[in-house]
């Protein structure tokens, strides 16, 4: 069994305690994405768990064959927020949670260290936090746009570690290319102390607030204090710029 799955569970569960907790006039309010309303926070995610339940069992909207038919990440997204419309605030929390608990279940059984055909294929492992990272950063609009204050807990730590793993890709969709010889280490700062990860030995660091590196990871910190991070060294620097943990 893959260990991540429980926090994931548990991120997931506090997003249901948020979602019941927001009154009917709040669900078409903007939310802190651009462009999207709290109702399509979540109908993006009960569609992408649809989406992932298919790719772990080869069905028929696995990750390749759900995006296909669209000519990009973007508009396939905007097609599962639009699946939402008609859906009362009951049924929408329905759908997502149906479609979560489905997910989990199947990952729960999923050896870790087994491919998964999301994105360009990563560990069974590294998807649970992946999925993490979405429920996580999706709350966080959610939050931000009700003017709640952020939950922080340990299970960020994995948006954080996701952020430092998915650089390259971040890197290379910014079209940058990072200092030669250059290596990073994270150590932040979160509500149960220091958590670090990277080479001991690396040439640069970045120092901070968990919760920030996790804002600036997901491309959130529009409502943080992305200053509050002390980048040393220039792979550090190009790290606070151009992170992006998700597609």
């Amino acid at each position: 069994m893959i260990e991540e799955v429980a926090d994931l569970t548990a991120e997931q569960r506090a997003l249901a305690v948020l979602l019941y907790s927001v009154d009917d006039k709040d669900w078409r309010r903007p939310s802190a994405a651009a462009g999207w309303t709290l109702r399509d926070q979540v109908a993006h995610l009960a569609d992408t768990e649809e989406v992932a339940a298919d790719t772990l069992t080869g069905g028929p909207r696995a990750f390749a064959d759900a995006v296909s038919p669209y000519r990009s990440a973007e508009d396939f997204t905007a097609a599962g927020c639009r699946r939402g419309d008609g859906l009362s605030a009951e049924d929408l929390i329905e759908w997502w949670d149906v479609a979560a608990a489905k997910t989990r279940a199947l990952l729960a059984e999923h050896p870790d260290e087994d491919r998964v055909g999301w994105g360009f294929g990563m560990p069974a492992r590294t998807f649970v936090m992946a999925r993490l990272m979405e429920h996580w950063a999706h709350s966080l609009d959610i939050t931000d746009a009700l003017g709640l204050p952020v939950a922080e807990t340990p299970r960020a730590r994995h948006v954080a570690w996701l952020g430092l793993r998915t650089l390259r890709y971040a890197f290379g969709r910014a079209k940058v290319r990072p200092p030669a010889g250059h290596t990073l280490r994270l150590e932040l700062t979160g509500m149960d102390g220091v958590y670090e990860t990277g080479p001991e030995d690396a040439t640069d660091v970045l120092r901070g607030p968990l919760i920030e590196w996790c804002r600036v990871a997901t491309r959130r910190s529009k409502h943080g204090s992305p200053d509050s991070l002390r980048p040393d060294g220039p792979l550090a620097e190009l790290a606070v710029k151009h992170a992006r943990a998700y597609l």
